[in-house]
């Protein structure tokens, strides 16, 4: 397709775009993955990040012509003791330097092409307000399901209360029917966490485009009950290049490393001595704090297997282990801090992933074909859990106790699941198609590439 657009006089005109993801690891990897998919199609684009994560991470991409600022995050009190109050501390400053950013750039002498709209984390809705008062457009990008933006919706509009009543189960489009588990869990601090995320819907009749981080196939039904109202449009996976069509050069990495990040290398040369599918891999995410009584599920289900594991376990976390439990699974296992996780689902020696089920972790284990054993915590991660183990068939979802607790009995029953029981080849096979029609959806002509390139040509044809 064409990458620039000429005007009248012939000369050679682009359009500029800023986009700015929420400073969690989580939001910016997906958003800088779209980033690189809207530069490879002729966009000029500024990837905006914030002081705060720019102190914990490493942009880290090759030649591109992706401009990266970062603007101040930093608040102007230090009595942040609650997540309601970094919240709006973060808005307050953010928004301040958003501002200040975006006014440097319309007043600037250089011939650089001034920004006409700006993609921003949906849950950071006062972007919109302040890209219009400075005469740019605004599109959301959603960084969860398309069911979960549903739910997240009606809980909005007023027509779904979460946590709902025992007894009230909900139906999505898809004729899938969620029972109360089965909908987003808050933590503790539940009515703040309830409200920024469905503060992600405010004024979005406002806006012409609306980003999804899913597929067509994937989520067909809830996307086009969804579309009725709103302009959406899904443009995932939004993983690395490499993993799906393979179009974009040297894209084998989100490009956001970890400060330091120990053990990458040792845990792909600890895989590449084992045997094929003989690996378990375990990972919750960097958030997720485990409780101590199921990390002691985890090690005792751990030493009684005899499948080899890669766990990755946060430093933070590593005092919850038991005494000696690292040196007397030394040959059987590997813990480690950090890894590449889409190195290690893509390895031919991973047979499973034992997943907390956000949805990055959720989505590359679907695009690069690995069954999942569910063991969801809480937000969105319950309701991904429902979908992984009975709508796409990829997985199962461990039971909990009374407790909350997965026991290591359940743990290993849903492992034979997956690995030696009845479902092993069922669950294979449909995570090998849904593995092929995630790369579909970006490969050339697919569904997500044709919305990214219509909105490349929207955007062209704005400046003509």
């Amino acid at each position: 397709m064409e990458k620039t657009t000429v005007d009248g006089g012939g000369e050679m005109k682009q359009s500029h775009v800023i986009v700015f993801p929420f400073p969690r690891h989580g939001h910016m990897n997906p958003m800088l993955q779209f980033a690189k998919r809207l530069v490879s199609k002729g966009l000029l684009l500024t990837f905006l990040t914030t002081s705060s994560a720019s102190e914990s991470l490493i942009l880290d991409l090759p030649p591109s012509p992706i401009h990266h600022k970062v603007i101040s995050d930093v608040p102007e009190s230090n009595n942040i003791d609650s997540l309601d109050a970094y919240l709006r501390s973060f808005r307050a400053a953010a928004s301040k330097s958003l501002a200040n950013f975006i006014d440097e750039a319309l007043i600037s002498d250089s011939n650089e092409v001034l920004p006409s709209l700006i993609v921003y984390d949906s849950v950071m809705p006062w972007v919109q307000s302040v890209a219009a008062e400075r005469g740019l457009d605004a599109a959301p990008f959603f960084t969860q399901s398309a069911a979960v933006n549903h739910i997240l919706d009606l809980v909005y509009k007023g027509s779904l209360s979460i946590p709902p009543p025992e007894d009230v189960a909900v139906s999505l489009p898809s004729e899938i029917v969620l029972q109360p588990a089965d909908l987003p869990t808050l933590p503790d601090d539940g009515d703040v966490v309830l409200e920024f995320m469905t503060s992600q819907f405010i004024n979005l009749e406002n806006v012409k485009w609306i980003f999804f981080n899913t597929f067509d196939r994937l989520e067909c039904k809830v996307v086009n009950w969804m579309t009725k109202t709103l302009p959406i449009k899904t443009v995932g996976p939004t993983i690395p290049s490499a993993y799906l069509d393979g179009r974009l050069v040297d894209d084998k990495a989100y490009g956001l490393n970890v400060l330091n990040p120990n053990d990458g290398k040792k845990a792909i040369q600890w895989l590449d001595s084992k045997e094929t599918a003989s690996v378990i891999y375990i990972s919750f995410g960097s958030l997720v704090n485990l409780e101590n009584e199921q990390v002691t599920e985890l090690t005792c289900f751990l030493r009684d297997t005899n499948l080899s594991f890669l766990w990755v376990l946060r430093e933070s976390e590593l005092g919850k282990l038991p005494n000696n439990f690292v040196q007397d699974t030394s040959e059987q296992g590997l813990i480690v801090n950090w890894c590449c996780q889409l190195e290690v689902l893509s390895h031919k020696t991973v047979s499973c992933f034992v997943t907390h089920c956000g949805w990055n972790s959720t989505i590359e284990a679907l695009s690069l074909g690995v069954p999942m054993i569910a063991i969801p915590q809480w937000v969105d991660q319950t309701t991904n859990a429902k979908f992984v183990a009975d709508v796409w068939e990829v997985g199962v979802r461990v039971k909990k106790n009374d407790k909350g607790i997965v026991t290591k009995e359940e743990l290993a029953a849903s492992i034979r699941k997956v690995v030696r029981g009845e479902k092993p080849n069922e669950i294979k096979q449909n995570s090998i198609k849904w593995k092929k029609l995630a790369k579909e959806a970006m490969d050339e002509g697919g569904s997500s590439d044709k919305n990214i390139d219509e909105f490349v040509q929207a955007m062209a044809a704005s400046i003509i």
